[in-house]
């Protein structure tokens, strides 16, 4: 997984950071007996991931490809040993 450098991009974090406060909002709403604001923390959480979609196509994700380059990078050069 960490080779795919999977969410690893400015439009991953912002729309998870988002998202997380909108379920923050939404627990403590739920704590508190707010009807109203945990529907706005929900909204909060759409609103993350619909953030997070316009910058990945705005050019702040991860393009396609990328992943190819990096996992071939990382991978070790074979070694031939000689037996004896």
């Amino acid at each position: 997984m960490s080779a795919a450098a999977h969410g690893h991009t400015p439009a991953a974090w912002t729309g998870v950071t988002i998202a997380f406060l909108g379920f923050t909002v939404s627990g403590v709403a739920m704590i508190l007996p707010n009807v109203l604001l945990v529907w706005v923390g929900l909204a909060v959480v759409l609103l993350g991931g619909v953030v997070g979609k316009a910058m990945s196509m705005a050019g702040m994700g991860r393009r396609p490809g990328d992943h190819l380059h990096k996992a071939h990078a990382e991978e070790p050069t074979p070694v031939s040993v000689p037996v004896s």
